[in-house]
C-alpha cells in the first residue's frame, strides 16, 4: 500500500506541478481520498490606515473523489480593526467535468461555487471572499497541461450579500456584484529530469487577475508573479507579489505579498 501511494502522489506532482497556482485555482484536483492542510499570510501596506496590515488564513482541503474537492477555512486580521481578530468562514466546492489526458499533457475543466461569511463592513469597491466581505461566487476554470507548461484561465460571478444591501436607509458604499477572471500561467524549472518522488520541484508562476463591477461599473487589473517550491511531493511551499496594473477603484492597496505553506496527506478517506 506505501509504495502506491508514493507512485500515485509521484505521477500526480510530475504531471500537474506546474498547475499548482498561487493565487488561483486549476481545473485538476487534488489526490482521490486525500487531505491538505494550508496556511497562508498576506500582508499590506493599508491607503486608508497608513499601516501595514495582515491576514492569517487556515485552510482544510479534502479530495473526495478524482472528480469532487472541497476546502473550508477561516480567517484570522487586523486590516479591519486595530489588532488581529477573527474575521470569515467560506466553504468551496469544485467539480472536475471534463477530463481529456495524454503523456506529459493534458485539457481539465471544472466548475466551482464559494460561500463565504465575514464580520467586516463593504468599504472598498473590490469585492473579495477572502475575508473581506459576506457573500457567493461560482465559476468554470479550464486548464491546459502542455509538458512543462501549464495554462489556465478562470472565469466567476461574485453577489455580496452584506446585511447593508437590503437596508434601503443607508446609501449603497460599496459595489454588490461583479465579474471576475484570471490568466495563469505555470512552468516546471526543476528538476530537469525526474529521477525520485522526493526531488525538489521548483516551479514559476505568473498569473493576470481582474475584475469588473456590474452595478457600480468599477474594475481593476493585477499582476502577480510567484514561486513554489515542492519537497518530498508533500510539502508546498508559496511566495508571491500582486501588484496593481490598472484600476478605478477604491482599494484597501493596490500591492500585497503573499507567503502559504501547504501540506498534504494521502488515503485519509478509506
Amino acid at each position: 500500500m506505501r509504495i502506491w501511494t508514493i507512485l500515485a502522489l509521484f505521477l500526480s506532482v510530475r504531471a500537474a506541478g506546474q498547475e499548482l497556482y498561487v493565487f488561483s485555482e486549476p481545473a485538476s484536483n487534488m489526490p482521490s481520498r486525500s487531505l491538505g492542510v494550508k496556511q497562508t499570510a498576506k500582508w499590506l501596506r493599508s491607503d486608508m490606515s497608513a499601516r501595514t496590515e495582515s491576514r492569517h488564513t487556515t485552510e482544510l482541503m479534502l479530495g473526495v473523489n478524482k472528480k469532487l474537492m472541497w476546502h473550508v477555512a477561516g480567517t484570522f486580521s487586523d486590516m479591519y480593526s486595530s489588532s488581529l481578530r477573527f474575521e470569515s468562514v467560506r466553504t468551496y466546492a469544485k467539480y472536475r467535468f471534463l477530463s481529456s489526458d495524454d503523456m506529459y499533457r493534458h485539457f481539465r475543466m471544472a466548475a466551482f461555487a464559494e460561500a463565504s461569511y465575514s464580520r467586516n463592513k463593504a468599504m472598498y469597491d473590490e469585492l473579495s471572499l477572502e475575508g473581506d466581505q459576506s457573500g457567493i461566487q461560482a465559476g468554470i476554470i479550464a486548464t491546459q497541461l502542455l509538458h512543462k507548461l501549464a495554462l489556465s484561465s478562470t472565469i466567476s460571478f461574485t453577489e455580496l450579500l452584506q446585511e447593508s444591501r437590503w437596508n434601503k436607509t443607508l446609501p449603497q458604499v460599496a459595489p454588490y456584484q461583479a465579474f471576475n477572471y484570471s490568466l495563469s500561467a505555470g512552468y516546471l524549472v526543476l528538476p530537469k529530469k525526474y529521477t525520485s518522488y522526493n526531488q525538489m520541484n521548483l516551479n514559476l508562476y505568473l498569473e493576470l487577475l481582474g475584475q469588473q463591477t456590474t452595478d457600480k461599473k468599477r474594475y481593476f487589473v493585477d499582476l502577480a508573479p510567484a514561486a513554489q517550491l515542492i519537497f518530498n511531493s508533500e510539502a508546498k511551499l508559496n511566495v508571491g507579489y500582486r501588484f496593481q496594473l490598472g484600476s478605478d477603484m477604491h482599494r484597501m492597496s493596490p500591492n500585497s505579498w503573499l507567503l502559504s505553506l501547504e501540506w498534504q496527506f494521502l488515503n485519509v478517506l478509506k
